[in-house]
């Protein structure tokens, strides 16, 4: 079992690649009375053209898969493991992402019994056609509640202005048409290409032993037999740089439109220290300009066009990454506007110094708050290590950083051909 100690921030992490592929990271915290657990797969929505595991051909399975199978696995042929993880005292979920899908429970007792159940259960599937045509109704019944939110529609319908080719446009739930196609060997196709130990990662912490801990998961694994594992070959389309709409207007029935600028960040394949940069760099700047302090907040909060509905959010993935900035405003088009006239003038922005200083600091301060959930670390710590990035090296990375580099990032920042805008306005 490897051992790794970060002295700034005074944490522990053991690690170990297990005989059948499965990578354990155990994030030991005694001072804590809760444990949490995060059992994720490298798939998400986004990928479905593959190689199955022992084929040669590659398929294309329906939209929607990867979240209907994350739902069909907590229903087994005798049981509900919901019930299971309930009478040990955990309380458990699942999500499926763009990229990912993870199964999760937190606790503050019976904490090997719980751990024992999360693995047993992501690796016994069970699927019979007449449990699929059921969840049919269910995940449809889903997709129908999403498509009356709003705030969902003005996401989507921003990632789908950006986004022309791209598996990303596509809603994670599919649609209601493409779920109806999904069969119980498509379930089954997905779960043994990319539910293999080869694929996934377990990251546990809390309040446990480590190394009883890696004893129990080694003997757990070891009971268990998988086929041999090469590397996964998904297909992704080449996606063009500039946007698949400037505008995107949708009607439904708001009392007060929305505007959601998109700014299309990435479309190429990072790793590494490369992504690391970008991850960060974009993450710094938008929120240089658009926090409470920023200038851009403040020019928008003093025109009244926008109210404490207003957000921003980056995000950068594999192979594609986007920022968003949204509020709820009664002058949508002025908005779209003014945000874009304001994002376009960081092409000839200069930053002082100080402000420079203060980026760093701030971002440093927001990392080390998180750090005291084991959520964000658990999810965070997944999230980089799928692109060969530790999260416990973003610290050192920010301080690293020059005033030359992040100006050299906000001087290429923003291209016209990336943004998009989304409405979302009353019929």
């Amino acid at each position: 079992m490897n051992k790794q100690t970060y002295q700034d921030i005074k944490e522990t992490i053991y690690s170990e690649k297990l005989a059948n592929g499965l990578t354990v990271f155990l994030l030991p915290k005694p001072q804590m009375a809760k444990t949490y657990a995060l059992f994720s797969t490298n798939y998400g929505s986004i990928d479905q053209t593959f190689v199955p595991l022992g084929k040669n051909e590659e398929v294309t399975v329906p939209e929607g898969v990867a979240h209907f199978l994350e739902h069909k696995m907590f229903e087994k042929k005798d049981r509900d493991v919901f019930a299971d993880f309930g009478k040990q005292g955990a309380s458990a979920n699942a999500y499926t992402s763009f990229t990912k899908t993870a199964y999760l429970f937190s606790a503050t007792t019976n904490i090997e019994e719980n751990v024992e159940t999360l693995l047993d259960f992501v690796q016994d599937p069970y699927f019979s056609e007449q449990s699929v045509e059921k969840e049919k109704g269910i995940i449809g019944q889903e997709i129908n509640m999403y498509d009356d939110q709003p705030d969902w529609q003005a996401f989507m319908g921003t990632i789908k202005g950006m986004f022309q080719k791209h598996a990303v446009k596509i809603d994670i739930a599919g649609t209601v048409e493409s779920i109806s196609a999904i069969t119980k060997d498509d379930l089954y196709t997905c779960y043994n290409t990319f539910y293999h130990p080869e694929n996934m990662t377990l990251f546990i912490a809390g309040n446990f032993q480590p190394e009883n801990m890696m004893q129990l998961i080694e003997a757990n694994q070891a009971k268990k037999e998988f086929a041999k594992m090469d590397a996964i070959k998904r297909d992704y389309p080449d996606e063009p740089g500039q946007v698949s709409m400037p505008e995107n207007k949708i009607v439904m029935p708001v009392s007060i439109p929305k505007c959601t600028i998109g700014i299309k960040e990435s479309t190429a394949e990072l790793k590494g220290k490369e992504f690391l940069k970008k991850d960060l760099l974009q993450s710094m700047v938008l929120d240089h300009y658009f926090s409470k302090g920023g200038t851009f907040y403040q020019t928008l909060y003093e025109e009244k066009l926008i109210d404490s509905s207003f957000y921003y959010e980056t995000n950068l993935e594999k192979n594609f990454g986007y920022s968003l900035i949204g509020s709820n405003t009664s002058e949508p088009e002025r908005f779209a506007g003014k945000v874009k006239e304001m994002l376009l003038s960081t092409n000839h922005a200069t930053l002082t110094a100080e402000e420079f200083a203060q980026m760093k600091k701030k971002k440093i301060g927001q990392l080390l708050r998180a750090m005291n959930s084991l959520e964000f670390i658990a999810n965070k710590f997944i999230h980089y290590y799928t692109v060969g990035v530790d999260l416990f090296e973003l610290i050192p990375t920010i301080q690293s950083f020059t005033l030359d580099e992040v100006t050299a990032f906000i001087k290429d920042w923003i291209q016209k051909e990336r943004l998009t805008v989304c409405q979302i306005v009353a019929e």
